[in-house]
C-alpha cells in the first residue's frame, strides 16, 4: 500500500485541514479490504525519499511521546503535495517491483507490528509482503494475541510495540483506539482501518484510479452505498485534492453529518451526498462500490438487502443504462458475495 512506500518524516503544513479531532462516537461500522490492482505502469522508479507531513494527537496531547512523532491516521493530514508525492512513489515503487527489481530495500532491518483486531486477508497479505518486498519484517498480531483495553490498555500496547518495532500498523474497529495507539507510541503508526476512516485502502484506490484514467484531479468519482467508512475517507481526500465526489446512498445510510460539512467547507472539491444513484452516476470518470453489510453488521444484512436494492452496480444486459461505457467501475472487493450487490 502507498503508506508504506513512505517515509513519514516532519510534521504536516499549517494549510493541510486536520480531521485529527474526530471523536469515534456514533460512527458506523466498516467492510473487509481490498481492491482489484492492475497491471503496472511501464516507466523508470526513481529511487527519492518522500517528505510526508502530518499530524496527530500524539505530538502535542503525550508529553512523554516523540516530538517527531509521525503517523498515517486521516488522509486530510496530509497537504495535497505531499498526498501527490506519495501516490507518485507508491507508482515508482511498485514498478520497481514488478520489474523483478529487489534491490530496493528501504525497511531492511526494520520490523512491523501489525495488530488485526479486526481481520482482514487482504490487508495483511498486502501490508506483510509490501514490507517483506522492501526489506522488512512484519509481525502478526491478531485477535487472540491483543485484545485491546481488555488484557492491557492501550497505551501499554502502544509504548511495549514501540520498544521492540520501527513501525505499527492497526486494523480496529474503534477509531478512538488507532488515536491511542498515535498518542502514546513513539514509531509512526498507520491506521489499516477503523470503524470510522480507512485511509490506506484510499489511497490505494486513488493510485489504480490515476493508472486506468489518468489523473484523480478533476474528474468524477461517484460512490453508491452505504455511507461508511470508506466513504469518510473518500470525504477526506476530497478535501485535500480537487475532484467532484458523489456518494449516492439510501436515507438513513448517509455519511457522518460532520465529516461531510468540514469536507465540503474546505473548498476544494465539489461533494454531493445524494439518494438518487441513477442521477448520481450521469457523467461519472468512476463509480465506486462497497458491501452493504460488513464484518459486525451481518444481523442487519437481510433487511440492508431491501433497503439497497436500488444501489447496485449491474453488469451485461442487466447494466445501469444510466453508466456510460467508458468509466470505470472499482470495487472494494468483499469475501462474502451472496446478498452484497450485483457486479
Amino acid at each position: 500500500m502507498a503508506a508504506i512506500y513512505s517515509h513519514l518524516s516532519s510534521l504536516r503544513s499549517s494549510d493541510a485541514p486536520s480531521f485529527s479531532s474526530l471523536s469515534s462516537s456514533g460512527i458506523q461500522s466498516s467492510r473487509s479490504s481490498g481492491v482489484f490492482v492492475p497491471s503496472p505502469v511501464t516507466f523508470p522508479a526513481i529511487r527519492r525519499r518522500i517528505s510526508c507531513q502530518t499530524t496527530s494527537p500524539s505530538s502535542s496531547a503525550n508529553g512523554n511521546a516523540n516530538a517527531t512523532q509521525k503517523d498515517f491516521l486521516h488522509i486530510s493530514d496530509f497537504n495535497k503535495l505531499t498526498i501527490l508525492n506519495i501516490l507518485d512513489r507508491a507508482k515508482e515503487v511498485k514498478a520497481l517491483i514488478k520489474s523483478g527489481d529487489r534491490t530496493y530495500l528501504p525497511f531492511k532491518g526494520k520490523t512491523m507490528a501489525m495488530i488485526f483486531a479486526k481481520p482482514s486477508m487482504r490487508t495483511r497479505v498486502s501490508f506483510e509482503s509490501g514490507f517483506y518486498l522492501l526489506g522488512g519484517h512484519a509481525i502478526y498480531l491478531g485477535p487472540n494475541d491483543i485484545q485491546m483495553g481488555k488484557r492491557e490498555e492501550t497505551r501499554d500496547i502502544a509504548r511495549v510495540l514501540s520498544r521492540y518495532n520501527d513501525i505499527i500498523m492497526a486494523r480496529v474497529f474503534a477509531h478512538q483506539d488507532i488515536l491511542d495507539l498515535a498518542k502514546y507510541a513513539t514509531v509512526p503508526v498507520i491506521n489499516g482501518l477503523t470503524d470510522y476512516n480507512h485511509p490506506c485502502q484510499i489511497m490505494a484506490d486513488a493510485l489504480t484510479i490515476i493508472e486506468h484514467v489518468g489523473q484523480l484531479e478533476g474528474i468524477k468519482v461517484v460512490y453508491i452505498g452505504d455511507g461508511n467508512n470508506i466513504v469518510h475517507s473518500w470525504l477526506l481526500l476530497a478535501s485535500v485534492i480537487p475532484f467532484h465526489f458523489v456518494c449516492a446512498c439510501p436515507k438513513g445510510f448517509e455519511p457522518d453529518e460532520e465529516t461531510a460539512k468540514r469536507a465540503q467547507q474546505a473548498g476544494v472539491s465539489k461533494i454531493e451526498i445524494t439518494n438518487d444513484p441513477k442521477e448520481a452516476v450521469r457523467g461519472a470518470d468512476v463509480v465506486y462500490s462497497d458491501v452493504w453489510a460488513s464484518m459486525g453488521q451481518k444481523e442487519e444484512a437481510a433487511q440492508r438487502r431491501q433497503v439497497f436494492q436500488g444501489f447496485q452496480l449491474l453488469t451485461g444486459e442487466r447494466r445501469n443504462h444510466e453508466i456510460s461505457w467508458t468509466e470505470r467501475l472499482c470495487h472494494a472487493l468483499f469475501a462474502c458475495r451472496k446478498g452484497s450487490g450485483s457486479h
